[in-house]
């Protein structure tokens, strides 16, 4: 049976405040508001929702009377009913209202679904999507190769040194060592990393051999230092969505479940852990592609996801642009020949039906932003962690909560190697 609940977005502007009802699942396409209302409504930040539902007064006859006496929108394809469910996704509040509290209400055509959304996407491999959405939504016209188009930077030395090394599987730690110290910000950073208590090593750490071979390893070095190198080719955007988790803050909380609940896998099914750290690292790499490319758009996406919590961001962003943030992000991986590990692992991580080659990558990295969702960390809606999943990977949900439970103990440590990351 269809669930008859309806969405509540409050939005606002320099004259007020206004209301929007639309079925639960659906997007609410801000452009239709603005069209209908001649007024530029924004959706209050996720903070001041929370705070204004979160009003005790909002559960009683007169509270409601005041709330609903706000100018009323309707998506005009809904069906309510004798009396209305509603829900305000940011706060969790839900009601139950008579229809005679919303007869001023105006009907407008405002809500997207999911289906109407994909129907519309442009067809063809990820290059030429990519190709025609920049043709479309920038003034970028396409020469002989997209890249060249888009003028995106080029990754610097060391992040070329570090991938072939991460592609060469003959490679080890005497190879990194030269790479680190040539660099002296990266041999900082090494040095900082190893002392770092999340790593809790013994004794003093005294020079970039001791702090790769005994402390952090080749595998995370490498990782790291990637991370690094390309976060700096591309600038963290200035308007993203307001109240979503930060950049780096996500990157290496992934990452660093990932590494843990892949290393939890029965050992004949277990990818590559560093792979899986790094895929983690970057799997939201093209979430900074797309404001380079995309720059005035990029704000109207983090209008309509602060508008649409309830729906993942990929909805948002083939609705806007029609192209996602794992399609840029992945061409750009796959461009700058890192693993095709990690180049499917971004491509396909919200995917559960993808079947081609390590898949396994994908799903560890779709499994730890679940985990993370579920507790508070990373954007976009919360769900139950299929069973499927859970049994392909061969862990249990008790050993997904306790993977997280154990870096959430080493949260100020994380937290510390994510500010280092966000200075760098």
């Amino acid at each position: 049976m269809a669930d008859k609940t309806f969405r509540l977005v409050m939005l606002s502007d320099a004259e007020g405040r206004a209301l929007v009802l639309l079925p639960k699942n659906r997007l609410l396409n801000l452009a239709s508001i603005w069209k209908h209302t001649n007024r530029h409504l924004h959706p209050l930040s996720p903070h001041d929702s929370e705070k204004f539902f979160h009003q005790a007064g909002l559960n009683t006859e007169h509270g409601l009377q005041t709330l609903f006496g706000l100018p009323v929108f309707l998506d005009m394809e809904s069906e309510p009913g004798n009396s209305l469910p509603i829900w305000e996704p940011n706060s969790g509040w839900e009601s139950e209202i008579p229809l005679s509290l919303i007869d001023h209400a105006k009907t407008i055509r405002c809500g997207l679904s999911t289906e109407a959304i994909d129907a519309k996407q442009p067809q063809g491999n990820d290059v030429a999507v990519i190709t025609r959405a920049v043709e479309k939504f920038t003034a970028l016209r396409i020469k002989q190769r997209l890249e060249d188009t888009l003028g995106l930077p080029t990754l610097p030395p060391t992040a070329q040194k570090v991938i072939q090394l991460r592609t060469d599987p003959n490679a080890g730690v005497d190879d990194l060592i030269p790479i680190v110290k040539f660099d002296p910000s990266l041999s900082a950073q090494v040095m900082s990393w190893a002392a770092s208590p999340f790593y809790a090593a013994p004794g003093g750490i005294n020079s970039i051999q001791d702090a790769i071979v005994r402390v952090l390893g080749f595998d995370l070095v490498v990782n790291l230092a990637l991370g690094i190198a390309m976060g700096k080719t591309l600038k963290l955007p200035d308007d993203p969505p307001r109240g979503s988790t930060p950049y780096w803050m996500q990157s290496i909380y992934c990452a660093t479940l990932a590494e843990r609940l892949v290393k939890m896998m029965p050992v004949d099914i277990r990818p590559r852990s560093g792979l899986a750290y790094l895929s983690g690292l970057l799997h939201n790499f093209g979430y900074l592609a797309l404001a380079h490319i995309f720059p005035p758009h990029f704000s109207l996406v983090s209008r309509y996801v602060e508008a649409n919590p309830h729906l993942h961001h990929e909805y948002v962003e083939k609705q806007i642009i029609n192209v996602t943030r794992e399609q840029i992000g992945a061409w750009l991986m796959d461009i700058w020949n890192l693993p095709d590990e990690v180049c499917r692992a971004i491509r396909y991580q919200n995917d559960l039906s993808y079947n081609g080659e390590h898949r396994q990558y994908a799903m560890i990295t779709n499994l730890s932003l679940r985990v993370l969702r579920q507790n508070d960390i990373g954007d976009g809606p919360v769900g139950e962690i299929p069973a499927a999943l859970l049994e392909e990977l061969g862990l249990s949900q008790e050993q997904v909560q306790s993977a997280f439970d154990l870096i959430h103990k080493q949260a100020d440590e994380l937290n510390d190697i994510t500010r280092q990351l966000k200075a760098s």
